[in-house]
């Protein structure tokens, strides 16, 4: 039996940690045959991004129309786009109907805070969420999306509904950045806000106390989109993606690979 495929469209991690390289590792530990088509490639490590440089729009396009005239794809994830032109290119696909099941990490900045976008990228983003199934922006992206700063769940509430306007059938903003919230019994959580058909709901989870997270964003986004690849509603692919993100970062909590925000173990899932 063949596996249900799914292509990622974002840049290159050389550090291994988050990008297509996670997006991989995570289609691969649920089950699912990943395909890409690569925006850019960054040179950066645990550290830090220490430069990147995008592809044309053209190739990004190539890369894309090649893998959908010959393989199944049921799911599409996106992650760094890197400037407006290839934000333009995914969205004339996903305007076309070509990027079924589309999952929309809006990546602008790296979790160390450094940009991997270039001018304009978030006042391009919302004709691309318009066509999507979920976008997932993290705290920062968020902000940097809506021009204000989040700090707390109800503020992470209010800028869902505000996102939802772009179109998005679905919105998700991460909130693993966020310390400071406990359970109904005080023990620390991770929570992320759902907006989904004007109703608000959360994704909550232990708080993993580790450094290495480095990927988390992608990892969740990649593996929305592994779900609904193989064919969950987007509800259980949402749960799913909580669920496996917490299992890969307590699997790699004592990982020691390199000197700053070290990866995840994504297949910490499949052990």
């Amino acid at each position: 039996m063949n596996p249900p495929v799914a292509l990622t469209i974002a840049g290159s991690d050389s550090g291994g940690g988050a990008g297509i390289q996670a997006d991989l590792k995570t289609f691969a530990a649920l089950g699912v045959f990943g395909t890409s088509a690569i925006s850019a490639v960054t040179a950066q490590n645990t550290r830090g991004v220490v430069g990147f440089v995008a592809l044309s729009p053209g190739f990004v396009d190539e890369q894309i129309g090649a893998v959908l005239d010959d393989l199944p794809v049921r799911a599409v994830k996106t992650g760094m786009l890197a400037n407006t032109e290839i934000i333009s290119v995914v969205t004339e696909r996903a305007a076309a109907g070509d990027l079924p099941n589309l999952v929309v990490d809006p990546v602008l900045v790296s979790a160390t805070g450094d940009p991997l976008s270039l001018g304009g990228a978030a006042e391009a983003y919302p004709k691309l969420f318009a066509h999507a199934t979920v976008i997932t922006p993290n705290l920062r992206e968020a902000s940097l999306l809506l021009g204000r700063e989040l700090s707390t769940v109800d503020e992470m509430v209010r800028a869902a509904e505000e996102l939802a306007r772009s179109g998005a059938s679905c919105v998700v903003v991460k909130g693993g950045h966020l310390e400071g919230q406990v359970d109904a019994d005080g023990r620390p959580e991770a929570v992320d806000v759902v907006w989904r058909d004007g109703e608000v709901s959360y994704l909550c989870a232990p708080w993993v106390d580790t450094r290495n997270n480095h990927g988390t964003g992608c990892t969740f986004a990649a593996a929305v989109a592994a779900g609904l690849a193989s064919g969950h509603d987007l509800s259980a692919a949402l749960t799913r993606a909580k669920e496996y993100v917490t299992t890969a970062l307590a699997g790699g909590a004592g990982w020691r690979l390199g000197g700053g925000h070290g990866p995840l173990n994504h297949f910490s899932w499949t052990y």
